[in-house]
């Protein structure tokens, strides 16, 4: 693409951004104003031939380009003209249906007058005389918008797209499908590649009536109205007049479930919606999983000579599911002919998502009883967030390696590879990946070395880790503010909390050295008091614009070969061993803070199974964390909550209970005593924290006695609505009220509800105004009003939220159940 028109583009973007800050819709803003002037272009060109403009004549033609820019027109006027015009230009009847496809629910999301016109002079400044240059612009502008996450969607990396259709070898004669189309990637890279086998002497030797049934043959289907707009607009500036886009949902309607066709490459959605697809029922394989679907339908859809390709989750290649197991038994039966893996990071920044080839013959599948399999270590670009390009690239190869065996297919004869070839491929046989019923298609399983047995190799973590220290504080110019994480971001589950991040200046020559890239490694080498833990890990996941760097108590771990080590196989197996109490060993103490001796940290040694057994514990621990995330969601969440009503009634709480004082000196009692503290109360579920278990005589200052029944509410600000229904006895602290209700007006269990309610716990703190400590009195406290239901209606009111709690308790089982799957399931690799 030449410099200028990818300048435009770049403006254009940076124009909007105030304005429109998401990247899809600076993309749709672009597209309907290129094709805007497109249509004007036309019309001028047309005139200028002695015709007649079409595309904005009659009513329409006060929405012409030249119009909407005369220099009488107004900046206000300018932003209603051409908001108006983009939403009237699909009704104009001078139009054909393509455009008005493209213009379907356009709208200008922002009113301000500066940034239109600056927008659409850059627009302006487009010429439509090299549309080739054009539809590389359009590229680069499709390259830099952001991958729909949420549902599941990445952009497809330009160079595995041209690998997938190399290797396919689509033909001008042949039909072709993406039923997930996107931008159109795979659809306008098959043209491309049948346009260039079918090159003479530089020129195309395809005459007109092959041209129009070669676009005619292309076909793509997506669910997104927003991508069928991107993808015709960018099939016309390649070529396309009448491009054959389809809004349609491919799992869930039948209407073109009789459409077959001779080449199939998708790059489909990975990620299933709440609840799951529901499909209909002509599926062969029956699942609410759009990745499983989506490959049956590819599958099933291949005419009788088809050949396909779609990118996979690593989920397709070994989950133990029934609908997995039946779908690659298929595959493998009738289908499948190669498995391609690539690495971890070839969807970054979007994703780290591990993700595998899989390749689809009719034809070749019959005449083997073997299995391709290819491992892409390299693919020409480093796997950071950034994907720059390195001189490492296994495609090339592995594309002559495909060739190679297809060749040795078609002529039944044998093949062999050579040395450089043998270190990313290997053929198995189909009867020894179904002899155990799981038709696992991890390649490297299959190789003899890798049987999986728990024992592999150990290496130091020093031979595979970059270490690096802090980011100190800048005092030198220039400085810059970035984000530095703390201990105090680590989360339990060895991730990072980002809701508290500090923000600090630093020297400006420090930031590219240390700061933190997608998949790296932050430990604790750290702390402070006698109880702070140190060796601590957290793995960083982010691949925002933002700079985030890390503490001085903090050291930096980046993987130094990804093609060896996964970073988050390595981040579980730090995380296992600080639980197992590692770390303590490796500590010592200067000046009461502890430090973890790095030196011999970085001697501790972990075992190095083969990337592809790393990525698939991976897989199955990040499964088990999601299963922990959403218990964790509902515990954390939950609140009882209960409509009060006003036929009830109100009441001085002093009128139902009564504040307890019985002072205790602990040092006359003796053994253990069960003592509570107010950081021992959850204040959102009114449970006990920590532990309560004390040896009575090492309880130096006076407390309060409670007995079972009692209500423990904490009258020391900030901890107002700290509550605790008492269903043990013992001691507490004197900042907590000790109540005793009377449980002829009242359910105790049901008043420490009540306690907790937001709406009475402000009405407490509005009785701290003035006060000189932060602490409610009785004499405040028991003239609070509070709602008295009858004890039958406090019963039914207790018994929901008891049937409710017994959810809540089953969520934290599970929490308990899969964390202790995680700690197994790295136990395994030490044999233990």
């Amino acid at each position: 693409m030449d410099i200028d028109t990818k300048r435009k583009i770049d403006t254009a973007r940076d124009i909007l951004v105030g304005k429109v800050p998401d990247p899809k819709s600076q993309v749709e803003q672009i597209t309907i104003a290129l094709i805007y002037k497109f249509m004007d272009d036309m019309d001028k060109q047309s005139m200028e031939l002695g015709g007649k403009a079409i595309f904005f004549a009659g009513e329409y033609e006060k929405y012409s380009w030249s119009k909407i820019f005369d220099p009488r027109v107004s900046g206000f006027e300018l932003v209603n003209l051409y908001s108006e015009a983009i939403q009237k230009v699909n009704h104009n009847p001078n139009i054909p249906q393509l455009f008005r496809e493209i213009f379907k629910n356009a709208y200008l999301p922002y009113r301000d007058p500066e940034t239109l016109k600056m927008f659409l002079k850059i627009i302006g400044e487009f010429e439509y005389d090299h549309s080739e240059r054009l539809g590389d612009a359009y590229e680069h502008l499709l390259s830099i918008m952001n991958s729909q996450g949420d549902a599941g969607q990445f952009r497809t990396p330009r160079h595995i797209i041209d690998f997938m259709v190399e290797v396919v070898d689509p033909q001008k004669t042949e039909t072709i499908l993406d039923p997930a189309c996107g931008t159109a990637g795979f659809l306008i890279f098959s043209y491309n590649h049948i346009l260039n086998q079918n090159k003479v002497d530089g020129y195309v030797n395809l005459n007109p009536e092959e041209r129009a049934r070669l676009t005619e043959n292309i076909v793509g289907y997506d669910i997104s109205p927003d991508m069928v707009r991107i993808a015709l607009v960018n099939m016309y500036l390649h070529e396309f007049q009448n491009p054959k886009i389809y809004e349609y949902d491919t799992l869930t309607s039948e209407d073109r479930w009789n459409d077959y066709f001779d080449i199939i490459l998708a790059n489909p959605p990975f990620m299933s919606p709440r609840g799951g697809i529901r499909p209909h029922k002509r599926f062969s394989i029956q699942s609410k999983r759009s990745e499983v679907l989506f490959v049956d339908y590819i599958a099933e859809h291949l005419a009788p000579q088809g050949r396909g390709a779609v990118i996979v989750p690593e989920g397709i290649i070994f989950q133990s599911g029934i609908a997995y197991k039946k779908l690659r038994k298929n595959l493998i039966d009738n289908f499948l002919y190669a498995v391609v893996s690539l690495p971890a990071g070839v969807f970054n920044p979007y994703s780290g998502v591990k993700t595998s080839i899989l390749f689809l013959n009719k034809n070749l599948a019959k005449k083997t009883d073997s299995i391709l399999f290819i491992r892409i270590n390299n693919d020409g670009f480093n796997l950071g967030a950034q994907r720059r390009k390195i001189r490492e690239n296994d495609l090339p190869l592995a594309l002559e390696i495909m060739k190679k065996y297809r060749q040795s297919l078609n002529k039944n004869g044998d093949i062999l590879f050579n040395t450089t070839e043998a270190k990313l491929a290997h053929i198995v046989k189909k009867e020894k990946i179904t002899e155990n019923g799981d038709y696992n298609l991890s390649g490297d399983r299959y190789k003899e070395t890798l049987v999986y047995s728990g024992k592999w190799g150990f290496v130091a973590l020093g031979d595979i880790c970059e270490f690096k220290n802090g980011l100190w504080k800048g005092t030198k110019e220039p400085l810059k503010i970035i984000n530095i994480l703390r201990n105090t971001n680590f989360t339990k589950d060895g991730f990072l909390d980002f809701s508290n991040v500090a923000m600090h200046p630093v020297e400006a020559r420090y930031i590219d050295d240390k700061k933190l890239i997608y998949g790296d490694i932050i430990l604790e080498k750290s702390g402070g008091g006698p109880t702070q833990p140190v060796g601590r890990v957290a793995i960083f996941c982010k691949n925002d614009e933002q700079i985030y760097s890390y503490s001085n108590f903090t050291s930096r771990i980046r993987v130094i070969d990804k093609s060896r080590v996964n970073p988050f196989y390595l981040w579980r197996c730090l995380h296992y061993l600080h639980f197992k109490g590692m770390t303590k060993r490796l500590q010592n103490r200067t000046s009461g803070i502890r430090n973890l001796d790095l030196n011999a940290y970085k001697a501790v040694r972990i075992p190095i199974p083969p990337l592809e057994i790393q990525e698939q514990i991976v897989v199955e621990l990040e499964t088990y964390q999601k299963i922990i995330d959403g218990a964790r969601q509902v515990v954390e969440n939950y609140k009882p909550t209960f409509k009060t009503d006003p036929s009830w009634g109100m009441i001085g709480i002093g009128n139902i209970c009564k504040n307890i004082k019985r002072i205790i000196d602990p040092k006359k009692l003796s053994g253990q005593i069960n003592y509570i503290g107010l950081e021992n109360i959850s204040k959102n579920t009114g449970e006990l924290l920590g532990s309560i278990n004390s040896e009575a005589p090492s309880i130096k200052s006076m407390k309060l006695e409670f007995k079972k029944k009692n209500v423990l509410y904490g009258k020391l600000r900030p901890n107002l609505n700290k509550v605790y229904y008492a269903d043990i006895e013992g001691i507490c602290s004197t900042d907590i009220m000790v109540l005793m209700f009377n449980e002829n007006k009242s359910i105790p269990k049901f008043y420490s509800l009540i306690l907790r309610e937001q709406w009475f716990n402000q009405k407490v703190i509005n009785g701290l105004e003035g006060a000189q400590l932060p602490r409610i009195s009785w004499e405040y406290f028991k003239n609070l009003k509070v709602p008295l239901p009858p004890i039958e209606m406090q019963e039914i009111i207790l018994k929901k939220i008891e049937n409710e709690q017994k959810i809540i308790d089953s969520n934290k089982k599970l929490i308990e159940i899969y964390e202790q799957k995680i700690k197994n399931k790295v136990a395994e690799l030490w044999n233990e």
